[in-house]
């Protein structure tokens, strides 16, 4: 027979379907459409799979994959902050935490404690998995628009400086992972696809 533990998990996996309907900035590499928050939550998951080996500590790949896929569940409800918006990234903190406490919520108490600690987790970047999640999070989009010729970059005057100024932390959890994503950032300010300097707000 359904119990209640069981019908709180099931309301809490059809919810999150509606993750698969957030779009990020960011195109696909094809360029046919944005991506939306589900894909690049999955990308993550295995980019955490694939470049373990480029993290500064020693982490619990697992452990990363589950903090990448709870990460952002919250833009449900709060939207995907674009992170050079100055506006909504004001706002994002008290926005993200409110869906936070409906969106895990559905959830049983237990598991509601476990994927809210992930997400907790992930904010704060005091761990070394948390750190190596943040790194990922932060490469991906940033090769999306370098692979797409700075598509999102240009549509949204995004200045070269402000990229790797906003991105700098990923040396806290990859410093190659860094170093690499400074240099396609040159290259595409080489190229043209971002003017070097900050965005004048």
């Amino acid at each position: 027979m359904e119990t209640e533990r069981f019908s709180r998990q099931i309301a809490f996996i059809l919810e999150i379907d509606r993750l698969k309907t957030i779009l990020r900035r960011s195109y696909l590499l094809d360029e046919s459409r944005h991506e939306n928050s589900a894909e690049h939550s999955w990308h993550l998951a295995l980019m955490a799979m694939v470049l373990a080996e480029h993290s500064n500590e020693p982490i619990d790949v697992g452990h990363v994959i589950s903090m990448v896929l709870v990460h952002d569940l919250v833009e449900i409800d709060a939207g995907d902050t674009f992170c050079y918006d100055t506006t909504g990234l004001a706002t994002q903190a008290e926005r993200e935490l409110a869906a936070a406490e409906r969106i895990f919520g559905l959830l049983p108490e237990d598991q509601r404690g476990a994927l809210r600690t992930l997400w907790e987790e992930f904010d704060a970047r005091q761990t070394a998995d948390s750190r190596f999640a943040a790194a990922l999070d932060r490469l991906m989009p940033m090769l999306h628009n370098y692979k797409t010729g700075g598509r999102s970059w240009r549509e949204h005057g995004v200045q070269g400086e402000e990229v790797l100024a906003r991105n700098a932390h990923m040396a806290e959890g990859s410093q190659t992972l860094w170093e690499y994503a400074q240099e396609f950032v040159h290259d595409a300010i080489e190229r043209g696809w971002l003017p070097a300097g900050l965005t004048k707000v």
